[in-house]
This record gives structure tokens, sequence and C-alpha cells, in this order.
């Protein structure tokens, strides 16, 4: 039998107590779906298998020869992500370090330095979701869909997600050069990027020219977007010029789910389902609306796309099943699983899928998304409309956009393009069950 040295003993114990803490002392220290704070059962008895684990570690300790890269911390973090990465939750569930901890946390502040824009690991590719409206990464020509293959120069391949990004961040002013794959080009492409101090305003709101329609969008389920919808709902009604909305939810990554509820319950009557929950143990809790809004009676579009995730897809999926809207664009990405943070002793977390989400007809998100009522694909290059953009734009502007989604919705809320000239009837075409109570 091979003995263990004495200080590799010592350093087992170290790390027993460590793995011991992390699996009986973690505790919610915030929660990226907005859920409320929960405790861990105590875990009972370790699996017989995890003896395994000892054994490699000590062969390890023993025998290594390159002493200088035995890293005690580094094999800890990289046993963690083995272990969450063997559930099978890709670009989901995830152990964050200390340092990727402030990161994720100030990714829901609203403002950050860097280059601006949604990324998501997707078969073991770093990928742009979608750059943000008026950042860097927009004005350099970073496009949806691209895959980064270098930052200044270093491959990224065999790092995590949060490793790339800590890679792409950095002071404003200061220069990053990205190495990208882009769909349907032969040769990587090369951009610089000046990066800046990045304002993610979650809710933007426009009047549509030339018709009675309002458009809003939502970026991100961040803090405080339900006061912001409020906000912007309030806005429209008091105006009484607007008889229909399109609710722009494209490469919305997501965000908290008590954002999500609050949101839909300014559009959805009170007591209609938002989404199901269902645990580890076949639980199930359902959501509902609190019927408090100032949209609950207008024609509503929502667009959707690829980048439509998480606390997006909730919403998505509950205005559809709920007959309040109708969708448009692409199927969503299908994520469907409230993230838990569980905060560890040494600063580091893991974010740990803890329920799946069902939209209110019983649909399971994950790994399906929600799908349109009508598919309108639409590449990623084209530019999207937004809020800034409607504001100083023309009528004539309007009806030469390419945003051929955004066109649908005109249409199917009665708006025509007929010669670069805008056209809205009467009536709109739209079966949509609406709220009959008194406002």
């Amino acid at each position: 039998m091979t003995r263990v040295p004495r200080t590799a003993l010592a350093r087992r114990v170290a790390l027993l107590i460590l793995i011991l803490w992390l699996m009986a002392l973690a505790f919610v220290g915030g929660n990226l779906s907005g859920y409320s704070i929960r405790s861990v059962q105590a875990a009972g008895e370790r699996p017989a298998e995890f003896g395994i684990f000892w054994e490699a570690w000590d062969y390890v300790v023993a025998h290594f020869v390159d002493r200088e890269r035995v890293d005690f911390t580094a094999m800890t973090y990289g046993a963690i992500e083995g272990m969450l990465a063997s559930l099978g939750d890709e670009g989901h569930t995830t152990f964050l370090s200390p340092d990727a901890v402030e990161l994720h946390q100030t990714s829901l502040q609203g403002s950050f330095e860097g280059i601006g824009a949604y990324v998501s690991m997707e078969e073991g590719n770093v990928t742009i979701v979608a750059p943000i409206n008026g950042s860097p990464a927009e004005s350099a020509g970073i496009l949806a869909g691209d895959i980064i293959l270098e930052v200044d120069g270093e491959s990224v391949e065999g790092k995590s997600l949060d490793q790339v990004i800590f890679l792409v961040r950095g002071p404003a002013d200061s220069e990053v050069v990205l190495t990208v794959r882009r769909p349907d080009v032969a040769e990587p492409v090369t951009v610089s990027i000046i990066r800046d101090r990045i304002e993610v305003p979650s809710v933007a709101w426009s009047g549509i020219p030339n018709t009675e329609l309002a458009y809003i969008s939502i970026s991100q389920f961040t803090f405080g977007v339900d006061k912001e919808v409020e906000s912007a709902l309030r806005e429209i009604t008091e105006a009484n010029t607007y008889q229909g909305i399109i609710l722009d939810l494209r490469n919305n990554p997501g965000g908290f789910l008590h954002q999500a509820i609050e949101a839909n319950s300014h559009f959805l009557p009170e007591g209609d389902v938002i989404l199901i929950e269902a645990d580890a143990h076949d639980n199930q809790t359902v959501h509902r609306s609190r019927g408090w809004g100032y949209a609950r009676q207008m024609p509503l579009i929502v667009l959707i796309n690829e980048g439509t995730a998480s606390a997006g897809e909730i919403t998505a999926g509950a205005l559809k099943e709920n007959d309040r809207a109708v969708l448009i664009g692409e199927t969503t990405f299908g994520t469907g699983t409230v993230l838990n943070q569980f905060d560890l002793s040494d600063g580091s977390a893991i974010l740990l899928g803890v329920t799946n989400w069902m939209t209110p007809d019983g649909n399971l998100i994950k790994g399906q998304g929600v799908q349109p009522d009508i598919e309108v694909e639409q590449a990623a290059a084209i530019k999207m409309t937004n809020a800034d953009m409607l504001r100083s734009m023309t009528t004539d502007q309007l009806a030469e956009l390419e945003d051929t989604q955004f066109l649908k919705a005109l249409e199917q809320l009665g708006v025509n393009l007929n010669e670069s000239r805008l056209v809205q009837s009467e009536t709109h075409p739209l079966p949509f069950r609406v709220d009959t109570k008194s406002e």
C-alpha cells in the first residue's frame, strides 16, 4: 500500500474541511433568478465513489514531477468545475471564482467597463449573443453569432466563459483586439475595440413614426426593471394616442425571476399563470400575475430570437400561452432553469440549477425554447430596430428598414407598407384576449 507523506495528509485534511464547507455550509448569497433565499439540507453520507477522488489527489501530491505546478486552489476549483460540468447544464450551472463572483454581480447592475456585448458558452465556444446598442462592440463591427477565437492574440481554447470575459473586459479607453469566427465568412475576422464605460438601460421605449403604436424593449431583467416597465407603460397610456405595443425581447439574456414576474404583471390580468417551477423532488410552484399593470387591454406583439433566454423566455411563454400576445421571430435559446447562487467559504460560489421552468401550459423550456407564432428568420448582421432609432426616424426611413421581424410586427398590428408610406388600418387583425376589468 502506498504511504501518503505527512504534508500530503495535512493538505488532504485541509481540503476535506474545505469540501465539507462547500457541500454542507453552502447558502444562497443572491439569486440570479430572483428566487427567495433557500437553505441547504444536510448532505448526509458521502458516496463511496468519492474515495476515488482522494486516491487520485494523493497520487498527484506524492508523485507529480513538476512540483511548481501543483496548485491546491487550482486543483480544488478544477475538481468543482469538473463535477458541475458532468451535470450537463452547460452555460448555466457553473462555478465562480472569487473574482468571477464580483464580475457576475456587476453584470446585472446595469453598468460596467468593457466592450459592451452579451456572451454565452455554446458547444464549447464563447459566442457573442448580441452587442449592446451603441456599445464599442457594436461600433467596431462585432455581430451576434461571432465566436471568439483569440483575445489580444491569446487563444481562448480550453478557457471557461468567465476566463474569456476577464480577458475581454478592461478599463475604459484601453484597447482589446478580438479574433472571431463569423458564420458564412471563410477566414477569421480581427476586430479592434476601444473599451468604454457601458451603461445598459434595461427598458427603452418610443412611439413609432406615423402610427398609433409604441415600441418597448427590455434588454435584460436587472434590478428595477419592473419600475422601468411601469414608468414606460404609464407614459404610453397617459399619452392617449397609442393603440398597440411591440415588445422587443430579442437578445434578452434573462436576469432575475422576480423581475420577470413583476414585468409580466403589467401585461397579464390578475391570476394568469406566468410560469410553473418544478424542483428536484417534483414539487411544483405556480407563479401568477398580480394584474396591476397599465397595458392589459392593449394589443401586443412580442419579438423573440435565438438570443432570448431565461427570464426573457418566461415572459414570451407566458404572454403567448395566455393568448395575450402574438410572438414573432425565431425559437428562443432554451435555458429554462432557475439558478441559485450558493456562496462558498473562500468567496467563490456555484450557480446551481435548482428548478426547471415550465410555461403556463406545462411545456418545458430547457432545451426546447419558446416557439414563435409567426416564424421570421433574420441574419445576425441585420441591424435591429431600437428606441433610439425610432425617436429620430422619418416615415420613409421606417419603411426602408431591413429588420423584417419588426416590419412583420407592424403588419400584424395593422400597419401596411405601401410605396414607402405607412398606413395603419382602423382595426388590428389579432384576436387578443384582454382583461375586461376596469383599470
